[in-house]
């Protein structure tokens, strides 16, 4: 990451633009009309046991979530994230020093997700975050020239996602499938939020459906040009169930070096194509975040 003494802003002053805000109203509107019945595309759902807990064939980045083939989703989301030992080094924020500290970092996200089904093997994701805010509040024994507290808003990590599946499940064998992932570099002048250089990320999964549950483990290896390294990314094993017409249930063990979090989510239909999605992380280890709520609605078309 290279230097940069650039000057930092209140989130507190800095609202997510109206143009943002206007954007999440109509989609949320258009979106209660879908819930209330426009019929969706790509044909009924399939209705193999084995697709009872997640009634989708491609699994996407979202947790519990899945696209068919000609089906478009679309998830409007908000996420708070309050890390209480974020690790961070002077150097990396455009100060002097290499010695790493453990502030407290606290972010909102405002984000969009989008996904569709070219076919019952392959799809398409992409994800913004179109308003996010960071304040980090530096360690007391940081005697660096770092500020008390830092500040950024605006933009945050955009980035997207290509799945397939290269085995389907069978009533033998578990799904295999792999994803390609490209994080764009558009925030080259801020430390906090968003990415700096290119990152691309190529993971692999398997799924298996069960009468107790349907499971999901997936691992992946990560690029970044900043630091010129392959290291092992994301990983994860995912729990989900449906309990009712109505509801399911979700619980995921995910992880990214020494950052481990449990994760837990409600999904609630309010309609024929829409859903609530309640979830809530709880960091494991030291550095993953403490507290990490989500809550959206999830369209399908």
């Amino acid at each position: 990451m290279q230097p940069s003494m650039i000057p930092f802003q209140s989130a507190s002053r800095h609202p997510a633009p109206p143009a943002i805000r206007g954007l999440f109203a109509l989609v949320f509107s258009l979106g209660t009309l879908a819930a209330a019945g426009i019929p969706a595309r790509g044909g009924p759902p399939e209705t193999s046991p084995r697709l009872e807990d997640r009634g989708g064939a491609i699994p996407t980045s979202q947790f519990g979530t899945y696209v068919s083939q000609g089906e478009f989703l679309v998830y409007p989301f908000y996420e708070y994230t309050s890390t209480g030992e974020a690790e961070y080094v002077p150097g990396e924020l455009g100060f002097t020093g290499n010695q790493e500290f453990f502030g407290k970092l606290k972010e909102k996200e405002a984000l969009i997700f989008l996904a569709y089904g070219f076919s019952d093997r392959l799809a398409l994701e992409f994800e913004a975050a179109l308003w996010a805010s960071a304040e980090l509040s530096k360690a007391p024994e940081d005697l660096s020239g770092v500020p008390d507290r830092l500040e950024e808003s605006g933009l945050g990590d955009v980035e997207s996602q290509l799945r397939w599946i290269w085995s389907a499940e069978t009533s033998t064998r578990p799904m295999l499938y792999s994803f390609w992932e490209v994080v764009f570099p558009l925030q080259k002048s801020n430390v906090l939020l968003g990415t700096q250089d290119w990152e691309t990320e190529l993971g692999f999964g398997a799924v298996r459906g069960y009468g107790w549950g349907t499971i999901n483990g997936r691992v992946s290896m990560k690029y970044d040009r900043e630091d010129g390294q392959v290291e092992v990314g994301e990983y994860a094993v995912e729990y989900l169930k449906r309990i009712s017409p109505r509801w399911r249930w979700l619980a995921t063990l995910e992880g990214e070096d020494d950052e481990l979090s449990l994760i837990g989510e409600a999904q609630l239909a309010i309609g024929r194509h829409a859903f609530v999605k309640l979830n809530c992380g709880f960091g494991v280890t030291r550095k993953a975040p403490d507290f990490a709520p989500e809550v959206g609605i999830l369209f399908t078309f």
